[in-house]
C-alpha cells in the first residue's frame, strides 16, 4: 500500500469487483471433486471456524522503524510468522526513505518483544525487484524446508516470486511463478500477481496455494516450486460486503480446522459503501472445504479485526490493518499485522 501520489497502482487504487453473486457470504460450490489422495486429515481440535474472536495486544506496536538501519528506517509492516524451536520467527516488510522494499526476520520467545537481526534476509538483487523489492513475506516449512512467497516489484509490475531456505536467513531464490499473469483488478498494468498463501498439507496429490489482489485465486504444484493456476478464470472466492468490495487478499497461509475443512484469514478493501471508510483494510476469514479446493463455501459478514487504533488510523497508508502472520504459540493463536503500512501489530485468541 503506497501513500497518496506514489507511482505504483497497489492496494489503494485496485478495482472493485462485483461481489453481487455472493450472496449472503456464502460461495456457490462446484460438485465435490473425488481426492484421490483420501480424506484431507483434521486439524488441531482447537481450531474451528471461525478462529477468535482476537484481541489487540495492549502494547501494539511490538516493532517500529530503526533510524539505524537504513533498509527499516522509514516504515514496517506486513509480517508473517512461524514458529521455530520454541521461538516465534517473525519476518516483516521493511521500507527506507525510497520506498525500496526489504524482508527483515526477529525472534521472540513470548510472541510479543521481539530481537532483530540488523541485515535484512532478503533483498532486492534481480531486475523483477528492482527498484521496488522485496515486499510481502509468508513463509511456511514443509519437509525440513521453508517456502517464502513475496512480491517482486520493479516499479511497474508487482509479481509473485518464492524462495527457499533452510534457515530463515539464507535464501535461495526461484524467480516469479507466474510471470505472465495478470490480475482483474490491475487492468493496463499487466503483468500482476501476489500474495501467495500455501497450504501445508497436500490435497489430491498437490499443494495448494490461494493467491491474488482483486479475487481469491488457486494454484497447485507437484513439487512446491512450479505452480499451474488458471489464473482470473476460476476464482476461489469474490468480494460480497462491503467491507471488502474493493478488492481481496490472502493474508497467511491456511489452516486446517478440527473438522479437517481449509480456513483462510483474508484482507479485505472497502470502496466507500455501506458506510465502511472508503481504502479501510481489514481481516475476515473464509472457509473451503479440501474436497473441492477451489471454492470457497462459506465466510465471515463482518471482519474479525479492523483498524481502530491511531497506529492503525494513521500513518503511510490510513485505515489498515493488514494481516499475514497466524501462529500457534503458548496456548494461543497469534495474529501478526501491519498498522497504517508504518508499524507492526499482534492480535491473539484463545
Amino acid at each position: 500500500m503506497n501513500p497518496p501520489g506514489a507511482a505504483r497502482i497497489g492496494r489503494r487504487q485496485v478495482l472493485a469487483t462485483g461481489g453481487a453473486a455472493a450472496l449472503a457470504g456464502l460461495a456457490a460450490s462446484t460438485p465435490a471433486a473425488a481426492d484421490p489422495a483420501g480424506t484431507h486429515p483434521h486439524g488441531h481440535p482447537h481450531d474451528t471456524f471461525p478462529l477468535g474472536p482476537f484481541t489487540k495486544y495492549s502494547g501494539n506496536p511490538i516493532l517500529t522503524p530503526d533510524p539505524g538501519h537504513d533498509w527499516e528506517s522509514a516504515w514496517l509492516f506486513n509480517p508473517c510468522a512461524i514458529v521455530v524451536d520454541g521461538h516465534v520467527a517473525l519476518l516483516y516488510r521493511a521500507q527506507n526513505a525510497a520506498k525500496t522494499s526489504s524482508i527483515g526476520l526477529a525472534t521472540s520467545t513470548d510472541g510479543f518483544h521481539f530481537e532483530r537481526r540488523p541485515e535484512p534476509v532478503l533483498a532486492p538483487t534481480e531486475p523483477y525487484e528492482t527498484p521496488g523489492g522485496c515486499e510481502d513475506p509468508r513463509v511456511v516449512r514443509i519437509d525440513g524446508t521453508y517456502y517464502l512467497t513475496y512480491t517482486g516489484y520493479d516499479g511497474r509490475h508487482a509479481l509473485l516470486c518464492l524462495a527457499t531456505s533452510t534457515d530463515l536467513v539464507h535464501w535461495t531464490k526461484h524467480g516469479p511463478l507466474f510471470p505472465n499473469l495478470p490480475d482483474p483488478g490491475h487492468t493496463g498494468r499487466n503483468p500482476w500477481n501476489k500474495s501467495g498463501a500455501i497450504l501445508t498439507t497436500p490435497i489430491g496429490g498437490y499443494h495448494w496455494m490461494y493467491f491474488g489482489e482483486s479475487n481469491v485465486f488457486w494454484a497447485r504444484s507437484k513439487d512446491l516450486l512450479h505452480w499451474e493456476t488458471p489464473g482470473n478464470d476460476d476464482p476461489v472466492a469474490t468480494p460480497a460486503f462491503a467491507w471488502e468490495r474493493g478488492l481481496m487478499e490472502p493474508g497467511p497461509p491456511p489452516v486446517v480446522t478440527a473438522d479437517g475443512k481449509i480456513l483462510l484469514v483474508y484482507n479485505g478493501r472497502a470502496n466507500g459503501s455501506g458506510g465502511w471508510t472508503n481504502g479501510q483494510y481489514s481481516t475476515g476469514q473464509l472457509l473451503i472445504d479440501p474436497a473441492d479446493p477451489t471454492k470457497a463455501i462459506a465466510r465471515l459478514e463482518r471482519p474479525c479485526l479492523v483498524p481502530t487504533a491511531d497506529d492503525e488510523q494513521n500513518g503511510q497508508v490510513n485505515h489498515v490493518v493488514f494481516s499475514e502472520g497466524l501462529v500457534r504459540f503458548h496456548g494461543r493463536r497469534f495474529l501478526y499485522f501491519g498498522m497504517a503500512d508504518s508499524v507492526l501489530g499482534v492480535a491473539t485468541a484463545p
